[in-house]
């Protein structure tokens, strides 16, 4: 029996432990200190909520304990290096279902491509630069819609489901519904050049050739900001999806952080001796990679905005991805490289490199969310690339279900737009929201001469008496006036009369000389 009570303290005591380490990344920061607060009312309402906050904490790191699936990633016998791995030699030793997550469009007469993946990741949005959009379920291959502008486009972007798309076209900017309907013609998005959307904001974000930031909220489908950044058209456009900042990369070397509570930008630093050809950030909020005209790829602290590691490239790079396992994808022109575990150490070499076999340019490169795949836009159509260990294993549901029905779509939809968060709201600290701004100033040591006892008599500062003082106030202020233009009129009278008797009857006779 004693043996037994052993066992089970030694394995409470080590559940403890992988419950305290998995309910650190769920963790939004320590409690504020409620002792400093003087309302007895606010302290109770304030100590319920952070039980409840510690509630969800415990219960998203015990669901996070009992998830069956953990992330893969190549590995290498000795003497070999996974860079080597060819995509033909991955696709002969998966199983069929993830041998059909790899496949090519060959669409030569309208690219380049540019493409996009839905939050879920269940559809993909292609749009090529001569006109050409088409959407589709990648996994299955059913086709979603079709049709050709017969127009320009620069970019393209799904909004918060996957039954609206926005398109950045030769002079405005173009919402379509599912069916490839145009809904909206936004003419205040002039010449646009890069599109982004914040879902938890409901804000369509684009950067045009004027060099103008636009936030549009597509909820109530109206301009919320205008910014100028004065530094041109950007070269990369790219958010930050911890905090929702928008990230610009500049012709000199500089990238800028924007708000659109702010119309200057939040920091902007020197990042490359040449123009910014790409730019993007990690899941976390915390990294961001850019390259530069100046064959640099550089992974940058946002926290301290300081540089810790570089990679030298053999070329500008001209596209970048993130997975949300921490892999970056970078396109070299033709070639496509991807780093594993780059935000960490230095590697010597790259996880993954392919490179396409027409030897066109990389325009797209977007990682699909919850699966092992990087969808690369290029000039010959589009490709899907399998990437162990990219995808994130486990999702959530309720944030974004690959599996949901049109039922739980609609109450997702509803429930997004319930708890969407405004456009004042975007700082480059989020947490900052959940503190609480003390106000209190510290006490200041008192003289012998202001420690005099005032004695207040019971009643006196009732709203009875509050009203009958002010009252008497104005009742003062109006006596003032009125005593005032009596004065006056009386002295007016006075002047007049002094002058009628000054003068006689026969004054009038009188010469003018």
């Amino acid at each position: 029996y004693q043996r037994w009570v052993r066992g089970r303290q030694k394995k409470t005591k080590e559940g403890g432990q992988e419950l305290k380490t998995a309910a650190r990344q769920f963790a939004r920061g320590a409690a504020p200190d409620l002792k400093t607060v003087q309302d007895k009312k606010l302290r109770r309402e304030l100590l319920v909520k952070e039980k409840k906050n510690a509630m969800a904490v415990k219960s998203a790191a015990l669901a996070q304990l009992m998830l069956p699936e953990e992330t893969g990633c190549l590995e290498a016998e000795e003497g070999e290096r996974t860079m080597k791995f060819k995509q033909h030699e991955i696709v002969k030793h998966v199983d069929v279902g993830s041998t059909r997550k790899h496949f090519s469009l060959t669409l030569p007469q309208h690219g380049p491509y540019k493409c996009a993946y839905t939050r879920n990741g269940r559809k993909l949005l292609i749009g090529g630069a001569k006109g050409h959009i088409g959407t589709f379920d990648w996994q299955t291959g059913q086709l979603g819609c079709e049709f050709h502008v017969r127009e320009t486009i620069r970019d393209v972007v799904w909004l918060h489901n996957k039954d609206f798309f926005a398109v950045a076209q030769k002079k405005y900017t173009y919402i379509y519904d599912g069916s490839g309907t145009e809904l909206h013609r936004l003419k205040n998005h002039i010449n646009p050049v890069y599109l982004e959307y914040l879902p938890y904001h409901w804000l369509l974000v684009s950067a045009g050739a004027t060099g103008l930031i636009k936030y549009h909220d597509t909820s109530v489908g109206k301009l919320v900001v205008e910014l100028k950044t004065r530094m041109g058209q950007p070269h990369c456009f790219g958010q930050n999806p911890w905090n929702a900042i928008i990230n610009l990369g500049h012709s000199n070397g500089t990238v800028s952080m924007w708000s659109p509570s702010m119309k200057e930008p939040l920091v902007k630093m020197l990042c490359h001796h040449g123009p910014v050809t790409a730019i993007a950030s990690d899941h976390t909020g915390r990294h961001m990679v850019t390259c530069g005209m100046d064959n640099q790829l550089k992974i940058w602290d946002i926290r301290q905005y300081k540089n810790y590691l570089s990679y030298h490239t053999h070329r500008p790079g001209g596209e970048l991805a993130v997975s949300a396992t921490g892999l970056v994808a970078v396109s070299l022109g033709g070639l496509i490289q991807v780093w594993k575990d780059s935000f960490q150490t230095k590697q010597k070499c790259p996880y993954m490199t392919h490179r396409l076999e027409d030897g066109g340019n990389v325009e797209g490169l977007e990682f699909a969310p919850f699966e092992d795949v990087l969808g690369v836009g290029h000039g010959k159509g589009f490709t899907s690339l399998l990437i162990p260990g990219a995808g994130q294993a486990n999702f959530d549901a309720l944030e974004a279900n690959p599996y949901e029905s049109k039922r739980q779509k609609q109450e997702a939809e509803v429930k997004d737009l319930l708890s969407k968060i405004q456009p004042d709201l975007i700082s480059l600290d989020s947490g900052n929201i959940l503190q609480m701004k003390n106000t209190e100033e510290p006490a200041k040591e008192l003289t012998e001469k202001e420690l005099v006892l005032k004695f207040k008599m019971k009643g006196r500062n009732s709203a009875k008496k509050r009203f009958l003082r002010k009252e008497k106030h104005v009742n003062d202020e109006r006596r003032l006036r009125i005593r005032s233009q009596l004065a006056k009129t009386e002295g007016e009278e006075g002047e007049t009369s002094q002058s009628s008797q000054s003068e006689g009857i026969l004054d009038r006779f009188k010469s003018k000389d």
